[in-house]
């Protein structure tokens, strides 16, 4: 998959198709450093990306997860987001923090986050986490699912690369 500077989709436009994949793709990778410096990586279901550019998670505030992201002296992690019957994918680099806000945790919550959190929004050690985005990246086809499945078919006979059949964006927060 390779792309042309012409083809890369830059700023808002960029950022906006982001928001729509996150939001739509639902479930992450949210990746961390562990304490012998190996990358971590754990399911993650988002809450939203609001109108800045911040995702936001639920989790519990005693996990491995908050303290290998606090632990970090930038709080560096990674969200990886895959759609494979779309062949959609976003990349976010990010920074996190612990949220204790009970406002945005009811605007947040809902029922289906119950089966994590037994007692709901009173569940002991709840918390928001919030991963403000420094670079993202998406690729998805150009030309839906089946003209890039049909690309890809044809490099993969021709033993070429399958160029123009994916759309790539970038934007660095």
């Amino acid at each position: 998959m390779t792309h042309t500077e012409q083809d890369l989709v830059t700023g808002r436009e960029a950022m906006a198709r982001v928001k729509e994949l996150v939001e739509d793709i639902d479930f992450t990778m949210l990746t961390t450093r562990d304490p012998a410096g190996n990358l971590v990586s754990r399911p993650m279901s988002t809450r939203q990306m609001d109108d800045a550019g911040d995702l936001w998670f639920f989790t519990l505030a005693g996990t491995t997860k908050v303290a290998e992201s606090q632990a970090d002296p930038q709080h560096d992690v990674g969200l990886s987001y895959l759609d494979s019957k779309g062949h959609r994918y976003v990349s976010v680099a990010g920074r996190a923090e612990v949220v204790r806000d009970e406002a945005k945790m009811k605007e947040l919550y809902s029922p289906d986050l119950d089966i994590w959190f037994e007692d709901g929004l009173d569940t002991p050690g709840i918390v928001l986490l919030r991963v403000t985005p420094v670079e993202c990246e998406y690729w998805e086809p150009k030309h839906g699912k089946i003209v890039a499945a049909a690309g890809m078919l044809k490099a993969l006979v021709t033993r070429d690369t399958p160029d123009g059949t994916m759309s790539h964006g970038k934007v660095t927060c």
